[in-house]
């Protein structure tokens, strides 16, 4: 009888040794999230940085084609919104019948800076 009991159980070592299994599991389980919490860090931001970029280009569009704000060069686009910064630059220089216009909106997040830029041309 004594036999019989001896099988049913487990002993300490293959205690042991599944217990370090699991936390080398749970371990990889974390560190996963840990990653999908930064990629969706970044990846809010950029949506944040793509719709401020897309709501500024179109109000851009629908000034005049004749506008101080679309004359050659880069302008500043303030206020600054939250960790976003936004500019544009306008170029007309190939032709007076219409604007290329290239919106910039940048950000750093750890560190690292990050742009998005959209552009389009603005023509009569």
């Amino acid at each position: 009888m004594s036999n019989s009991l001896k099988e049913r159980g487990f002993t300490l070592i293959e205690v042991l040794i599944s217990l370090i299994i699991l936390a080398i599991g749970v371990l990889a389980v974390a560190g996963m999230q840990i990653t999908s919490i930064i990629g969706t860090s970044f990846s809010s931001n950029m949506t944040q940085a793509s719709v401020l970029a897309q709501d500024r280009l179109e109000f851009i569009k629908s000034l005049p084609l004749n506008d101080v704000s679309l004359d050659t060069g880069d302008h500043n686009d303030p206020p600054d919104v939250g960790i976003f910064k936004k500019g544009y630059r306008a170029d007309r220089n190939l032709s007076p019948n219409y604007v290329q216009i290239t919106y910039t909106v940048s950000w750093v997040e750890k560190d690292v800076p990050h742009s998005l830029s959209f552009r389009t041309i603005k023509a009569r």
